[in-house]
Protein backbone atom coordinates (compact mmCIF):
# COMPACT_ATOMS: atom_id res chain seq x y z
CA UNK A 1 0.00 0.00 0.00
CA UNK A 2 2.83 2.34 0.91
CA UNK A 3 4.50 1.54 -2.39
CA UNK A 4 1.31 2.40 -4.28
CA UNK A 5 1.01 5.71 -2.41
CA UNK A 6 4.60 6.53 -3.34
CA UNK A 7 3.87 5.91 -7.01
CA UNK A 8 0.86 8.20 -6.85
CA UNK A 9 2.95 10.94 -5.23
CA UNK A 10 5.68 10.59 -7.86
CA UNK A 11 3.05 10.69 -10.61
CA UNK A 12 1.47 13.86 -9.22
CA UNK A 13 4.89 15.53 -8.96
CA UNK A 14 5.62 14.70 -12.58
CA UNK A 15 2.25 16.12 -13.62
CA UNK A 16 2.96 19.36 -11.73
CA UNK A 17 6.43 19.69 -13.27
CA UNK A 18 5.04 19.13 -16.76
CA UNK A 19 2.21 21.61 -16.23
CA UNK A 20 4.66 24.19 -14.90
CA UNK A 21 6.87 23.78 -17.97
CA UNK A 22 3.87 24.59 -20.15
CA UNK A 23 3.19 27.74 -18.19
CA UNK A 24 -0.06 26.55 -16.66
CA UNK A 25 1.19 27.14 -13.15
CA UNK A 26 2.87 30.49 -13.74
CA UNK A 27 1.39 33.38 -11.75
CA UNK A 28 -0.56 35.99 -13.69
CA UNK A 29 1.52 39.14 -14.07
CA UNK A 30 0.12 42.65 -14.33
CA UNK A 31 0.36 44.24 -17.75
CA UNK A 32 3.20 46.70 -18.29
CA UNK A 33 2.27 50.23 -17.20
CA UNK A 34 1.59 52.81 -19.87
CA UNK A 35 4.96 54.29 -20.97
CA UNK A 36 5.71 57.84 -19.89
CA UNK A 37 8.03 60.20 -21.78
CA UNK A 38 11.56 60.56 -20.44
CA UNK A 39 12.21 64.01 -18.94
CA UNK A 40 14.76 66.07 -20.81
CA UNK A 41 18.29 66.08 -19.41
CA UNK A 42 19.11 69.24 -17.48
CA UNK A 43 21.69 70.12 -20.15
CA UNK A 44 22.05 68.85 -23.71
CA UNK A 45 22.99 69.78 -27.26
CA UNK A 46 20.99 68.60 -30.26
CA UNK A 47 21.05 69.14 -34.01
CA UNK A 48 17.61 69.12 -35.62
CA UNK A 49 16.53 69.07 -39.24
CA UNK A 50 13.23 70.90 -39.64
CA UNK A 51 10.91 70.31 -42.59
CA UNK A 52 7.75 72.19 -43.38
CA UNK A 53 6.28 71.33 -46.78
CA UNK A 54 9.79 71.15 -48.23
CA UNK A 55 11.11 74.28 -46.50
CA UNK A 56 14.20 73.12 -44.63
CA UNK A 57 16.10 74.45 -41.63
CA UNK A 58 18.88 73.10 -39.43
CA UNK A 59 18.65 74.05 -35.76
CA UNK A 60 21.56 73.93 -33.35
CA UNK A 61 19.77 73.55 -30.01
CA UNK A 62 21.46 74.15 -26.66
CA UNK A 63 19.32 73.49 -23.57
CA UNK A 64 20.65 74.59 -20.17
CA UNK A 65 18.05 74.34 -17.42
CA UNK A 66 20.37 74.89 -14.40
CA UNK A 67 21.39 78.27 -15.84
CA UNK A 68 17.87 79.12 -17.03
CA UNK A 69 18.64 79.49 -20.74
CA UNK A 70 17.85 77.95 -24.12
CA UNK A 71 19.44 78.71 -27.49
CA UNK A 72 18.17 77.90 -30.99
CA UNK A 73 20.64 78.74 -33.77
CA UNK A 74 18.56 78.45 -36.94
CA UNK A 75 20.18 78.01 -40.35
CA UNK A 76 17.76 78.58 -43.21
CA UNK A 77 18.50 76.65 -46.37
CA UNK A 78 20.77 78.83 -48.55
CA UNK A 79 19.79 81.72 -46.31
CA UNK A 80 20.75 83.56 -43.17
CA UNK A 81 21.26 82.34 -39.63
CA UNK A 82 18.78 83.49 -36.99
CA UNK A 83 19.76 83.34 -33.31
CA UNK A 84 16.90 82.73 -30.87
CA UNK A 85 18.20 83.21 -27.32
CA UNK A 86 15.76 82.60 -24.46
CA UNK A 87 16.10 83.15 -20.72
CA UNK A 88 14.00 81.78 -17.89
CA UNK A 89 12.91 85.27 -16.84
CA UNK A 90 10.83 85.44 -20.04
CA UNK A 91 13.27 87.56 -22.07
CA UNK A 92 14.07 86.46 -25.62
CA UNK A 93 16.37 87.97 -28.26
CA UNK A 94 16.12 87.26 -31.99
CA UNK A 95 19.12 88.49 -33.92
CA UNK A 96 21.59 87.98 -36.74
CA UNK A 97 25.36 88.32 -36.60
CA UNK A 98 25.84 89.28 -40.24
CA UNK A 99 26.31 92.79 -41.62
CA UNK A 100 22.60 93.57 -41.25
CA UNK A 101 22.92 93.46 -37.44
CA UNK A 102 19.19 92.99 -36.97
CA UNK A 103 17.78 92.31 -33.53
CA UNK A 104 14.43 92.30 -31.80
CA UNK A 105 13.48 91.27 -28.31
CA UNK A 106 10.36 90.14 -26.54
CA UNK A 107 9.17 89.36 -23.06
CA UNK A 108 6.84 86.40 -22.72
CA UNK A 109 4.81 85.28 -19.72
CA UNK A 110 6.78 82.06 -19.19
CA UNK A 111 10.42 81.09 -19.39
CA UNK A 112 12.04 78.14 -21.12
CA UNK A 113 10.54 74.67 -21.23
CA UNK A 114 10.80 72.66 -18.02
CA UNK A 115 12.67 69.32 -18.26
CA UNK A 116 9.39 67.53 -17.53
CA UNK A 117 7.32 69.58 -19.97
CA UNK A 118 5.90 66.37 -21.48
CA UNK A 119 4.31 65.36 -18.18
CA UNK A 120 0.62 64.63 -18.70
CA UNK A 121 0.99 63.87 -22.41
CA UNK A 122 -1.37 61.27 -23.88
CA UNK A 123 0.24 57.97 -24.92
CA UNK A 124 -0.71 56.92 -28.45
CA UNK A 125 1.23 53.67 -28.83
CA UNK A 126 4.29 52.73 -30.88
CA UNK A 127 5.28 53.70 -34.41
CA UNK A 128 8.31 53.34 -36.64
CA UNK A 129 9.75 56.70 -37.70
CA UNK A 130 13.11 57.57 -39.25
CA UNK A 131 14.11 53.91 -38.88
CA UNK A 132 13.45 53.74 -35.11
CA UNK A 133 10.67 52.06 -33.15
CA UNK A 134 9.26 54.85 -31.02
CA UNK A 135 6.76 55.42 -28.25
CA UNK A 136 4.48 58.28 -29.27
CA UNK A 137 2.74 60.91 -27.13
CA UNK A 138 0.52 63.88 -27.90
CA UNK A 139 0.48 67.02 -25.74
CA UNK A 140 -2.50 69.41 -25.75
CA UNK A 141 -3.01 68.88 -29.50
CA UNK A 142 0.10 71.03 -29.98
CA UNK A 143 2.88 68.49 -30.48
CA UNK A 144 3.33 64.79 -31.26
CA UNK A 145 6.54 63.49 -29.67
CA UNK A 146 8.41 60.34 -30.74
CA UNK A 147 10.95 58.70 -28.39
CA UNK A 148 13.18 55.72 -29.19
CA UNK A 149 11.92 52.67 -27.28
CA UNK A 150 15.46 51.42 -26.59
CA UNK A 151 17.57 54.52 -25.85
CA UNK A 152 14.73 56.78 -24.60
CA UNK A 153 16.15 59.60 -26.74
CA UNK A 154 13.87 61.86 -28.78
CA UNK A 155 13.80 60.94 -32.47
CA UNK A 156 11.13 63.12 -34.02
CA UNK A 157 8.37 65.56 -33.21
CA UNK A 158 5.55 67.11 -35.23
CA UNK A 159 3.80 70.37 -34.47
CA UNK A 160 0.12 71.01 -35.05
CA UNK A 161 1.13 73.18 -38.02
CA UNK A 162 2.66 70.13 -39.73
CA UNK A 163 6.25 71.28 -39.20
CA UNK A 164 8.47 68.31 -38.41
CA UNK A 165 11.70 68.02 -36.42
CA UNK A 166 14.11 65.14 -37.07
CA UNK A 167 16.66 64.70 -34.26
CA UNK A 168 20.09 64.05 -35.78
CA UNK A 169 22.24 64.23 -32.62
CA UNK A 170 21.44 64.30 -28.91
CA UNK A 171 24.42 64.96 -26.61
CA UNK A 172 23.45 64.67 -22.95
CA UNK A 173 25.45 66.97 -20.65
CA UNK A 174 26.92 69.13 -23.44
CA UNK A 175 27.17 72.80 -22.46
CA UNK A 176 27.83 75.84 -24.66
CA UNK A 177 30.50 78.18 -23.27
CA UNK A 178 29.16 81.23 -21.44
CA UNK A 179 30.55 83.77 -23.91
CA UNK A 180 28.27 82.41 -26.65
CA UNK A 181 25.15 83.24 -24.63
CA UNK A 182 25.68 87.00 -24.79
CA UNK A 183 23.37 88.83 -27.17
CA UNK A 184 25.19 91.48 -29.28
CA UNK A 185 25.36 95.01 -27.98
CA UNK A 186 23.05 96.38 -30.71
CA UNK A 187 20.21 94.28 -29.24
CA UNK A 188 20.16 96.64 -26.28
CA UNK A 189 19.68 99.73 -28.44
CA UNK A 190 16.21 98.54 -29.45
CA UNK A 191 13.08 98.61 -27.36
CA UNK A 192 11.40 95.41 -26.25
CA UNK A 193 8.55 94.49 -28.55
CA UNK A 194 6.22 91.71 -29.47
CA UNK A 195 7.47 89.16 -31.96
CA UNK A 196 6.66 90.45 -35.43
CA UNK A 197 4.87 88.23 -37.96
CA UNK A 198 8.04 87.48 -39.96
CA UNK A 199 9.99 86.37 -36.91
CA UNK A 200 7.01 84.38 -35.66
CA UNK A 201 6.84 82.54 -38.99
CA UNK A 202 10.56 81.77 -38.85
CA UNK A 203 10.25 80.47 -35.30
CA UNK A 204 7.17 78.35 -35.96
CA UNK A 205 8.32 74.86 -35.08
CA UNK A 206 10.85 75.86 -32.43
CA UNK A 207 10.03 74.44 -28.98
CA UNK A 208 9.45 77.40 -26.69
CA UNK A 209 7.96 77.88 -23.25
CA UNK A 210 4.18 78.01 -23.06
CA UNK A 211 1.54 78.06 -20.36
CA UNK A 212 0.05 74.96 -22.02
CA UNK A 213 3.35 73.05 -21.99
Amino acid sequence: MAFADSKIIVFLCLVLIFASSLGFCKPTLDKDPTPTPTPWPLQFHSILVMNYSGILQVIDLWYDWPNGRNFNIIQHQLGNVLYDLEWNNGTSFFYTLDSSKTCSSAHVEVGILRPNWLEGATYLGQQHVDGFLCNVWEKVEFIWYFEDVVTKKPVHWVFYTGREAHVMTFEVGAVLEDSKWQAPVYCFHNTTASIDSTTHRLLDGVLKGSTDL
